[in-house]
């Protein structure tokens, strides 16, 4: 049965009722419909927060990790065992819904609900954003058009429009055509929203006051004399925050097992921080006693950008790290190609353990607990499973094969068992860097460090920007890196653990109101294209407006 045949067969409960579970407020739920809702409560006193669960994985292939899968799994299996538990996961974007990745609700029995809206329109927070990128974008072109009284240069604008789908038509464009009326003339162009710096800031606000603070922040280009202009200099940080004030409250849903689950904002890992908003993370940790929240791709990108940008603000560290791996990403990783993962090959599953392996390389560095997560596919064999568990502990890491996609709960109920072992062992946080350390020395800690690169090369552009962040101040913000989500390296074909390589930086992006600077490597685009046959030629309603085709 496909995962949306699943989802349309299942009961969901009134969303009061879930709300009840977690002890939401009546007055605190804005009801979407019967089965989602905003909601205002974001904590119930200042000390209350309950372990924290962070899941990421190895790097992705075209065969699924299923990493949403096994968080929902996990977090099942959890409330089946009598802990008050929470998920807090990100927004699908319509781009890879629309596209090749599909949508963001997990999958078989271990899904959150209702899977159609969620993946498609939800409560229009990111057609809010949008919308308030785009506002600001106009606003700007207005600036231009009436006299242009701060002298922003137009060839020095960086603030860029945004779309909501993978439309490559838009990456470079250009605007005010037709005349004096119609504008001034400028290249410009749009990136996806997830990836727009609004997107970050929704994430990493604490509440509405800081919401605005930091939309007054945003570069939005240069004068003409190269100094910086914010959105404060154009006076309308008050528009946009007005723009955002619902978009700002978390959406709660259900599994379909009917663990509470808070989804809220979506930027992507490989060109943004990859994690949901603080505002979720920080609620959940407040209502319930295990809170279970992922982050994009691989540890290399979502995990890393958790534990450096998101957790400073959150104010709270992991208790345990769970990264989740398949036998067939790691046979991919070790040269198999995707038709063939069906077949039993040990030698390749052996040679592409070792991009697993680098991974808990990477995240043991921050002197949190790491569990491994098998996520079980039917054609696995037993072999295979075996080999996978037994080149773990070898390595000393705990890990459990995980079935929750075919058992629901069941299937995570032995990970569950070993993840609330691992939340109990002592924890002692290390950051990758110093926030103070220069901008080089950060990039350099992450790509040795997480990546295992022998070396960083920058552009000549990139060099002269290094040079204007120190003069500006800027460079004492954290990185965020934008890289392949493929490969360690910043070569997407290099696939399984990679040596010797570089990391070239090509250019800079400064995001001062999200609190970081993006630091653009290879050939990593922020408005991906749609493929050759993208998953629209599959999703069809019906008169009765029953859809199918979502997966």
């Amino acid at each position: 049965m496909k995962d949306i045949e699943i989802a349309q067969k299942s009961e969901m409960l009134p969303i009061t009722q879930i709300a009840q579970k977690v002890g939401i407020k009546a007055e605190a739920i804005e009801p979407y419909g019967n089965y989602k809702a905003k909601i205002t409560q974001t904590s119930k006193t200042a000390d209350s927060q309950g372990k924290l669960i962070l899941v990421t994985a190895v790097s992705p292939t075209p065969a699924g990790e299923g990493k949403s899968t096994v968080t929902i799994g996990l977090a099942d299996a959890l409330s089946a065992a009598g802990k008050k538990t929470m998920i807090a996961l990100r927004e699908p974007s319509l781009g890879p819904v629309m596209g090749a990745k599909g949508g963001a609700t997990g999958g078989g029995y271990s899904q959150v609900l209702p899977m159609e809206d969620i993946n498609l329109h939800f409560t229009g927070d990111m057609h809010a954003l949008t919308t308030a990128n785009n506002t600001l974008a106009a606003l700007i072109d207005n600036h231009l058009q009436q006299g242009n009284e701060l002298g922003l240069d137009p060839r020095q604008i960086v603030w860029k429009r945004v779309l909501d789908i993978n439309d490559r038509a838009l990456r470079h464009i250009v605007i005010g055509m037709g005349g004096k009326s119609s504008g001034v003339v400028r290249q410009d162009g749009f990136d996806i929203t997830v990836a727009s710096e609004l997107m970050a800031i929704l994430c990493l606000a604490k509440d509405l006051a800081d919401l605005k603070a930091r939309i007054a922040k945003i570069l939005v280009g240069y004068t003409y004399d190269g100094q910086p202009v914010t959105v404060s200099q154009l006076g309308v940080e008050g528009a946009i925050t007005t723009l955002l004030k619902d978009a700002l409250k978390p959406n709660l849903v259900q599994t379909l097992e009917h663990t509470p689950t808070l989804i809220h904002g979506g930027p992507f890992a490989n060109i943004a921080h990859g994690c949901n908003s603080v505002l979720a993370t920080k609620t959940a940790l407040n209502l319930a006693d295990y809170t279970v929240t992922e982050a994009g791709f691989g540890s290399d990108l979502g995990a890393e950008k958790f534990l450096d940008i998101k957790t400073p603000v959150l104010g709270k560290t992991p208790d345990t790290i769970v990264i989740v791996a398949t036998v067939r990403a790691l046979k991919m990783n070790g040269g198999v190609v995707k038709t063939d993962l069906e077949q039993e090959d040990l030698p390749a599953l052996q040679a592409g353990f070792s991009n697993l392996k680098r991974h808990i390389q990477a995240m043991s560095q921050y002197g949190v607990p790491v569990v491994v997560a098998i996520n079980q596919f039917a054609t696995d064999s037993q072999n295979e499973l075996e080999r996978l568990q037994e080149m773990c502990q070898a390595v000393g890491v705990p890990v459990e094969v995980s079935n929750a996609w075919a058992l629901g709960s069941q299937g995570a109920s032995k990970l569950a068992e070993t993840v609330l072992s691992s939340c109990q062992q002592a924890s002692s946080f290390k950051p990758l860097y110093a926030q103070n350390s220069s901008l080089e020395e950060k990039i350099l800690t992450v790509v040795s460090k997480i990546y295992q690169a022998k070396n960083v090369v920058y552009s000549k552009k990139a060099l002269q920007q290094l040079q204007e962040f120190k003069e500006r101040g800027w460079d004492q913000l954290p990185v965020c890196m934008a890289k392949t989500q493929y490969s360690f390296s910043d070569d997407p074909k290099l696939l399984g653990a990679p040596k010797d390589f570089e990391i070239h930086v090509r250019e800079f992006v400064p995001k001062l109101g999200a609190g970081f600077i993006v630091a653009l490597t290879g050939n990593v685009l922020t408005m991906p294209g749609l493929p050759k046959k993208p998953a629209a030629n599959g999703i069809d309603i019906d008169e009765n407006g029953k859809i199918t085709g979502l997966f």
